[in-house]
C-alpha cells in the first residue's frame, strides 16, 4: 500500500509557507520583469503563495500597490507580519527561510559569483532596460540596438558564457536552476522579443530557461492576459 505521508522536505516547505501565509503582489506578467523573478523562483522551488496581480498603468494602480507597501512598486512579498518589497531582497529572504532548497549554489565561490551577477542585473544594464523593455507577446526583431543596449548584451553574454563553461553545457548558470536563472529569466524574454542573435551554447541556455516549467507557466499566463499597455506594445521607429 502506498504511503500517504508527505515527503519531509515538502512537508517542511508547506508548514513554513503556511505559517508565513505568503502573498506575492505582482504586476502584469507580460510586462513586469521585476515581478517575474520572485514568482518564477517560488514556483520553481515549490513554495506555495497567494498571487495578487495588480494591473499596471491604471488609475487605481498606485492605490492598490499602496495596500501592501508604501514603496509604490511591485513585486512585494507579504509573509505574515513581514513585508519585503524588492525583488532581490525577496529572493534573499526566501533563500534564508528555506536553506535546504539550495536556491543559491552551495559552493562558496559559486555562491559569491551568483550573488554578484544578480546584483549586477539588479543595479545595471540600463541600456537594455530602456531600449528593450519586456513584452512577451510582442515581436520587435532588430529593435532597441542602441550603443548602450549592445554593450549590455555583450556583457550579459560574457556572464552567461563564463557561468556555463564552469557549470557545463547542458546545465543552468550554476548547475541546477537557481536564483541566478530566475533573475536572468526576464532577459531571456527580452532576447526572444527583440530577436537577439546568440552563439549556439547561449541560445541553448535560453531554450532551457524557456522550457523550465515555472518559466513556461509564466509565459503561458502572460500570453493569456487581456490588459495592454499601449506605450509598450508598439516600438517607435
Amino acid at each position: 500500500m502506498q504511503s500517504t505521508e508527505l515527503d519531509p522536505t515538502l512537508s517542511q516547505t508547506l508548514d513554513a509557507a503556511g505559517k508565513a501565509g505568503y502573498k506575492l503582489v505582482i504586476g502584469n506578467k507580460n510586462y513586469s520583469s521585476w515581478s517575474m523573478r520572485p514568482w518564477v523562483l517560488m514556483k520553481a522551488f515549490g513554495i506555495p503563495f497567494e498571487e495578487v496581480r495588480v494591473s499596471l498603468g491604471r488609475p487605481e494602480t498606485s492605490s492598490l500597490i499602496a495596500r501592501h507597501t508604501s514603496a509604490g512598486r511591485v513585486p512585494v512579498l507579504v509573509a505574515g507580519e513581514t513585508t519585503v518589497w524588492d525583488s532581490l531582497a525577496i529572493c534573499e529572504y526566501l533563500a534564508e527561510q528555506f536553506p535546504d532548497k539550495g536556491m543559491w549554489p552551495q559552493e562558496v565561490t559559486a555562491r559569491a559569483m551568483a550573488r554578484s551577477i544578480c546584483a549586477e542585473m539588479h543595479s545595471g544594464f540600463t541600456g537594455v532596460r530602456s531600449a528593450m523593455w519586456m513584452n512577451i507577446k510582442a515581436s520587435f526583431p532588430g529593435k532597441g540596438r542602441t550603443t548602450e543596449a549592445q554593450n549590455d548584451i555583450a556583457r550579459i553574454c560574457e556572464i552567461w558564457d563564463d557561468c556555463l563553461v564552469r557549470s557545463g553545457p547542458h546545465h543552468f548558470l550554476f548547475g541546477d536552476f537557481s536564483i541566478a536563472d530566475a533573475y536572468y529569466a526576464p532577459v531571456v524574454m527580452r532576447f526572444r522579443t527583440y530577436g537577439v542573435w546568440l552563439p549556439p551554447a547561449l541560445q541553448a541556455y535560453v531554450d532551457r530557461v524557456v522550457a523550465h516549467p515555472a518559466v513556461a507557466r509564466w509565459i503561458h499566463e502572460a500570453l493569456e492576459e487581456k490588459e495592454a499597455l499601449e506605450k509598450y506594445d508598439v516600438y517607435p521607429d
